[in-house]
Parts: structure tokens; sequence; C-alpha cells
């Protein structure tokens, strides 16, 4: 049974995990990043948006009930399926969905909302250019950090736990965060031997630019950044 590394944090790492045993592998949990929840002052929220746009699901599982109460009843564009389901759970009342890529998403609001003013709920690191779109095309983006993406450091000795010492044939990359720090970890001498062979399979090309010393040969990335692609995408190359 091929062993796959899950880097990214809960409450998404078990669900993939999941997915991997249900078409024949076994995971591995190493989440090297977490998501905490932001302080966010409600009283401070525009008053003149007309929509709100999220590009992570986690954007809207850490808002605080006084934060989304507000803006519960305003039109919710999500970046994708996972994110749009997150948005309802949340207590969004109108969701649209958009094609799963935050850059998509910015060109079809940008035709929407010109001279508009929008509330983008979001991470503190983040991707730049889903504003710097909407803001080139006239629309007036409010960022509103509702969580922050911290790094899960490990020693040798944990990792060699986690492995059961034996090496991983593939690990999966949902952050550019999570693939500069993986690797980092697998460079560390005491762990090299762990990763020679090991393919990364990233979500999206920027994920796996972050992976600028490993070898081109193995690293995938999906065609589509969603979830489904990525996992279809190991079980044809592994």
């Amino acid at each position: 049974m091929l062993r796959v590394l899950v880097t990214r944090p809960e409450p998404g790492a078990s669900r993939t995990a999941r997915q991997l045993e249900e078409t024949g592998f076994q995971p591995i949990l190493l989440p090297l990043t977490e998501t905490v929840a932001l302080p966010v002052d409600a009283g401070l929220l525009p008053g003149a948006a007309i929509a709100v746009a999220v590009t992570s699901a986690n954007a809207v599982r850490h808002a605080a009930k006084e934060v989304m109460a507000p803006l519960a009843g305003l039109p919710c564009h999500a970046v994708g399926k996972r994110t749009g389901e997150a948005a309802r759970k949340a207590g969004f009342l109108s969701v649209s969905e958009g094609p799963g890529n935050a850059e998509a998403l910015a060109d079809s609001l940008a035709g929407d909302l010109p001279g508009r003013t929008i509330i983008y709920l979001c991470g503190r690191v983040r991707f730049a250019l889903f504003e710097q779109r909407l803001r080139a095309a006239g629309v007036q983006v409010d960022a509103v950090e509702t969580y922050d993406t911290l790094a899960v450091g490990y020693s040798d000795e944990a990792i060699l736990e986690r492995l059961s010492g034996q090496p991983a044939d593939a690990v999966v990359l949902y952050s550019a965060k999570a693939a500069a720090a993986m690797q980092i970890l697998a460079r560390r001498p005491a762990l090299q031997g762990l990763f020679e062979k090991t393919r990364f399979f990233a979500l999206s090309a920027r994920i796996a630019a972050a992976l600028d010393d490993t070898a081109d040969e193995k690293i995938r990335t999906a065609a589509q950044p969603d979830e489904e692609t990525l996992l279809a995408l190991l079980q044809a190359r592994l």
C-alpha cells in the first residue's frame, strides 16, 4: 500500500485521509500549518459593501458570529463548491460558487462590480492577485482578515515516529507555505532518506513553485486547483 503524507491542517487533513483510504492509499497525517482565528471588530465592517467574496473555506469557518451577522444577507461569491458549502453553513443566505480558481473568480466579479465595494473575508496569509485584479478593474475591496496560518514545527524524532521510520511514496500539498516547509523538512540530514524517492503533488502551479529546489521530475501539479483533480492525479501517477 502506497504511503501518502497529508500536510494540510485540520479539519481538511482528516477528510483527505478518508478519501485516500477509500482509494487504497495509506494516509499519514503531518499538518505543516495550522489556522487560528483572528479578532475582528464587527463595528468596523464597511457599510457600503454590496457583496462578500470568499476564496478559502477557513475564512468563514473562523469568522465570529458577530462578524457574520451583518454580512449574512449579502450575496456571497465563493471560489468553489467546498468554500460555498462552508459559507452556507456559516449563515450566508445567498451563495454563488465560482470555478474553483481565485483568479477566475476575480475576473468574473470585475466585470460585474466596477465602482462598487465588496468585503473580502480572507486570511492574513493569502495570494495578492485576487485583490489586485479587482482593484485594477475599479472594484473597491475591503479585506477582513478572519484567520492566520501558522507553521507547525516537528523534531526529527517526531517525523521519524510519525512515518514509522519508513519512506513516504508521495506528499500532497495544499498551500505554498506548506510546500516551502516540506522542502526544508525533506533536506534535514536525519530525514533525507525518507524522501529520496518521494513524489510531490501540488494543488496549483503557485504551490509547486514553492518547491523551487526540488527536481521537476518529482513534482506533479493538478490541472485544476481542486482536491478531486489532485487526488485523481495522485491515483494516475503512482
